[in-house]
């Protein structure tokens, strides 16, 4: 299957809702995902504690947009079980030449600390994995990452499934057919990712990122 698996075909896939997973980085095999709940973030709906808030405000980081995504699918990919192969990171890293992957770079001293990528079709972005090698980094990103979503025009943020970790942070838990519902708008409306107009501070992304409490 990995010889006919294309870009093409992978964004195909995620516009019928489902996605690739390996049983392990060295599994060659790719197997599609196709969840009865999905997990997503409801926009505008974020969840930002007041001990993130202080993190965040600190700014004693650097947060970058796609600029080292193959670095940060490696560090996604970087743990015990993972179900990102080379066929997989092959695929995103030609999406992300395509510009239909981006990423959230957090850094701290020029090391990069933290990050979240995924798939962008229409107004729908499809995250795929997110990663700390400090505390809290991740959560950095995806504030980061919900605030730019939430403000260049799109309707969907899809996190695949519900953790604990996400849910903390906001994410709540939906029926397939309540997601292809939200899918199908999402895929029928245009966003801008990169776009010129955005602009973000620490206090408006603690500010109108979400709720805080």
């Amino acid at each position: 299957m990995q010889d006919q698996l294309t870009a093409e075909l992978l964004l195909d896939a995620y516009r019928q809702g489902v996605f690739p997973m390996s049983e392990a980085r060295d599994d060659p095999d790719v197997f599609w995902v196709n969840p009865v709940r999905r997990g997503i973030f409801p926009l505008g709906h974020f969840h930002i504690s007041r001990s993130l808030k202080r993190i965040i405000l600190k700014e004693d980081y650097t947060v970058t947009v796609s600029q080292a995504f193959p670095d940060v699918v490696r560090a996604c990919a970087e743990r015990p079980e993972t179900w990102i192969n080379e066929t997989i990171f092959e695929l995103y890293c030609d999406l992300a030449k395509k510009q239909h992957a981006h990423s959230v770079e957090i850094w701290s001293d020029g090391q990069l600390i933290g990050g979240v990528y995924g798939i962008i079709i229409g107004a729908a972005f499809f995250g795929e994995s997110m990663f700390s090698r400090k505390k809290n980094a991740s959560k950095i990103a995806l504030a980061y990452l919900h605030h730019r979503l939430l403000h260049t025009g799109f309707l969907l943020f899809d996190t695949q499934f519900l953790t604990r970790h996400l849910a903390s942070l906001g994410a709540i838990e939906i029926s397939r057919a309540g997601y292809r519902f939200k899918l199908q708008h999402a895929l029928e409306s245009k966003a801008d990712f990169l776009s010129p107009d955005y602009s973000v501070s620490t206090l408006s992304i603690t500010q109108d990122n979400g709720q805080t409490s």
